[in-house]
């Protein structure tokens, strides 16, 4: 069973974003201090939308120009709220409404001072369990740009639907993006698999410690610059230290980071790639394209929750 909503976004002249990821419930507990143990810490809590790939999707359509779908698997107790949710940040969404699983939850602990560093406790939930079924040529009409969330390598469904998506993508000419998502996942998965799958993506866009750890290398810029030579463009994101643009072997770029007071780093990693792909779309080059992304992650760190303001 699937649920399809309205979209509000305008098609850019580059074609539709189509994201393939999960879709999550974000249970977010701001907390002063350090944890206690045994008992009560105080904490301010919300349930928000989420999910990398939810996120990613939202962003791209937030910064507007293309029209922006996604393909995602919920479960029944939360899909009218998430469709909901996506609707209203000018998202298309397509979500299969799992008869078993319900929807993946994330429980995010936000230190509340300096840095507002988060630690993930994940329930992937439904979202994990997207397979081949789901999956339709049909999805990829009228599309400039497929983007996968690497939280779809962390399953064997999931792992076959990414295969097929790409296969599909190729034989469009459609070219393809992906987040790595997890270094802690990555290193249950494996480097050398991780790499594997990943064949034939165009843009990878990996966080410094994941760009690090898919290397060895404990230099971001080295590290970006030998994933450059496995994947035609690597965007790896630094956080305050903005985002490394590599090419065959080298860094191109360093777009600096935009300042920001810090409530909650949540989600600003997705800003950075659905702005940075929206701007791809309208047709960007990867700098221009790499600075909207900066700005795009310092409003989301000045929010609580993974989505733009004023939206969902």
């Amino acid at each position: 069973m699937t649920t399809d909503g309205p979209g509000a976004a305008t098609p850019g002249r580059g074609g539709a974003l189509l994201v393939v990821g999960d879709v999550i419930t974000d249970v977010v507990a701001r907390h002063r201090g350090p944890l206690a143990a045994g008992t009560d810490t105080a904490a301010a809590i919300r349930t928000v939308p989420g999910g990398a790939g939810a996120n990613v999707a939202c962003w791209a359509a937030y910064r507007g120009g293309a029209e922006v779908r996604l393909l995602g698997r919920v479960g029944a107790e939360a899909a009218a709220w998430h469709e909901r949710e996506l609707a209203a940040c000018g998202v298309r969404p397509r979500l299969v409404v799992d008869p078993e699983a319900p929807t993946g939850t994330v429980i995010c602990l936000v230190d509340a001072g300096e840095g507002a560093e988060r630690t993930l406790l994940t329930d992937s939930g439904a979202s994990l369990r997207l397979s081949p079924d789901d999956w339709s040529e049909a999805l990829l009409d009228g599309v400039g740009r497929l983007h996968l969330s690497g939280y779809l390598l962390f399953s064997e469904s999931s792992r076959a639907l990414v295969a097929v998506a790409l296969e599909s993508a190729r034989a469009r000419g459609v070219p393809v993006s992906l987040d790595p998502a997890s270094a802690g996942f990555l290193k249950g998965l494996g480097v050398d698999r991780f790499l594997a799958l990943i064949e034939g993506v165009d843009v990878l866009l990996p966080s410094r410690d994941e760009a690090c750890l898919l290397t060895g290398l404990s230099d971001a810029a080295d590290a970006a610059a030998e994933l450059s030579r496995k994947v035609p463009l690597v965007v790896a994101k630094q956080g305050a230290e903005g985002a490394l643009i590599a090419r065959s072997g080298a860094v191109h770029a360093h777009v600096p980071a935009v300042p920001a007071t810090p409530r909650d780093t949540t989600g600003a990693g997705d800003a950075f790639t659905g702005t940075f792909l929206a701007a791809l779309l309208a047709g960007a080059g990867p700098e221009e394209a790499a600075a909207q992304g900066c700005r795009a992650g310092a409003v989301a760190v000045e929010r609580v929750g993974g989505r733009p303001p004023g939206l969902g």
